[in-house]
């Protein structure tokens, strides 16, 4: 048997076991129970006094129940990978077909396909224990409660931010919010629209990906505490969520984001983490059948072999578009709702499968052989995926990682030099600022004034940034553009206040144990 067919034999082994006591003991009632124990003491003991006979053992799968408790367009890893052989500047942008409704039903029976049956977001109907843990999110929001006015102020002094960086952010969201369309979504191309405001060069040509456009756009806005209750861009977020809504589409057990063509499962992960932290941060309930739904297509979307995620459904994974289905279930946990934790196994298998020394370096689908800069974006998902499923501040590989991109620092811009790797700045000044010490200190410094200083301040373009991707391949920073560049810089520089520390008494790495 092979290495996969094995490893898939073993995740069918522990589903088969989990689903044949849901069902013993949850759907038989007891006067069956005892009417199957009598009958099989009766055949028990005919099998005592007759001869032995070659047994034939037959295996029935059963679900695993999910109810189990326990961030773009499309933006390959791979982009930054100047060593691989083949360009991905075309062939990642391709267009696809769209995932049909059947399409999960008539793919081979996986372990996290419970029902056949598809819903909408009005037919979701929830009990108490598909929300798991809700007492863990306080009204201010649990985890992301640091994004209140008055946390933020603290948190900015106390993990390195300052009144120019807020000040930053500000611009930002002002910037983004004016290039919100009259139908509450957003286009990666930003001059789509009325007002003289949308002249700003360097637009995206993914003019498909408004479901990701939309989600990327959202995403600083609650990232500072703006939800569609309260803050002074509440009108803007409401109208952009209105628009995601009736973008979901039924899809296996729960509601589909899935963007034909461009977007992928890349639009489908930023809406799932937008409706999730949007209900944490609320609880508002008509948010929860989209946050719970969105999360139920990523466990019915995952590689049931190899445990990832690329671009369609059972896709064989890639770092890049796994990165943003974890964050969409951290989102999902710190909002109280459930992931089955099987889905969290299949994703440390993928992790595993794709990474080489300990742990400390990964690669885009396949373990990288050498440390080498195309590796930094990659380390970075990977090494912040394995802090939030719940490795230790000690764990060699994730010292090892850290110190690597530590010692390599960020990708800046420098002079006339527009050309940056934001994708991997944005995801490693997560890991430094999780990591913390004085590598976060370091590394804080340099991005922090880097970005302030280079962003736009004046006409059109003041409270943007726009940076060319290295190399010379046309990457996901021109094909998302100023919109897309813009979204992840201002989240960058909310680290302060987005996630609660992972490695501090305020811990919410035990949420994402495997066991």
């Amino acid at each position: 048997m092979s290495t996969t067919e094995a490893d898939k034999a073993a995740f069918e082994d522990e589903v088969v076991e989990s689903g044949q006591r849901m069902l013993l003991f949850n759907v038989i009632p007891s006067w069956m129970i005892s009417f199957v124990g009598h009958v099989a003491l009766i055949v028990l003991l005919a099998i005592l006094v007759m001869p032995k006979r070659e047994e034939i053992t037959t295996a029935l799968e059963a679900s695993a129940a999910p109810s189990e408790s326990i961030e773009s367009i499309e933006l390959d890893s791979a982009d930054f990978d100047e060593s691989s052989e083949e360009d991905l500047s075309e062939s990642e942008f391709e267009d696809v077909e769209p995932i049909e409704v059947e399409t999960l039903t008539e793919l081979e029976a996986v372990d996290t396909l419970e029902t056949t049956e598809f819903v909408s977001a009005e037919e979701i109907i929830f009990d108490e224990s598909d929300f798991g843990e809700l007492g863990a999110v306080s009204e201010e929001g649990g985890e992301l409660s640091a994004r209140s006015e008055d946390s933020r102020a603290k948190a900015l002094k106390e993990y390195g931010g300052s009144d120019a960086s807020e000040e930053a952010v500000q611009l930002a969201l002002k910037w983004i919010v004016n290039h919100q369309q009259a139908d509450g979504g957003w286009d990666l191309d930003h001059r789509i629209g009325s007002g003289s405001h949308r002249d700003s060069p360097d637009p995206g040509d993914l003019k498909d990906a408004r479901i990701a456009a939309t989600a990327l756009a959202i995403l600083p806005l609650l990232g500072n505490g703006q939800t569609h209750k309260v803050g002074f861009y509440k009108d803007n977020v409401r109208a952009g969520l209105e628009f995601l809504k009736a973008q979901a589409k039924p899809g296996g057990r729960g509601i589909s984001f899935y963007e034909k063509g461009t977007g992928k499962m890349y639009s489908h992960g930023l809406a799932a983490i937008v409706f999730c932290e949007a209900f944490a941060m609320t609880k508002d309930p008509q948010l929860a059948p989209f946050a719970q739904g969105a999360i139920w297509f990523i466990e019915d979307a995952q590689d049931p072999s190899g445990g990832g995620w690329r671009y369609k459904p059972r896709d064989r994974g890639d770092t890049s578009v796994v990165g943003w289905q974890v964050m969409a279930m951290k989102s999902a946990k710190l909002s109280g709702l459930n992931i089955n934790p099987l889905t969290w196994r299949r994703v440390n298998k993928f992790l595993d499968d794709i990474s080489n020394a300990s742990g400390s370096l990964y690669g885009y689908d396949t373990p990288p052989t050498s440390r080498n800069k195309s590796r930094l974006g990659q380390t970075s998902i990977g090494l912040l995926c394995r802090m939030y499923m719940g490795w230790d501040k000690d764990t060699p590989g994730l010292k090892d990682g850290v110190d690597w991109i530590g010692e390599r620092g960020p990708d800046l811009i420098k002079g006339s030099n527009q050309s940056a790797d934001i994708y991997y700045n944005y995801y490693a000044t997560q890991v430094m600022k999780q990591y913390g010490g004085q590598q976060w200190k370091q590394w804080n410094g340099k991005m922090r004034d880097n970005l302030v200083s280079i962003q736009s301040k004046e006409g059109s373009t003041a409270g943007s940034w726009f940076f060319h991707a290295p190399g010379s391949k046309r990457h996901a920073s021109e094909r998302g553009g100023r919109l897309y560049t813009t979204a992840l810089a201002c989240m960058t520089l909310e680290v302060y206040y987005r996630y609660l520390p992972i490695y501090t008494d305020k811990s919410v790495s035990d949420d994402f144990k495997l066991e």
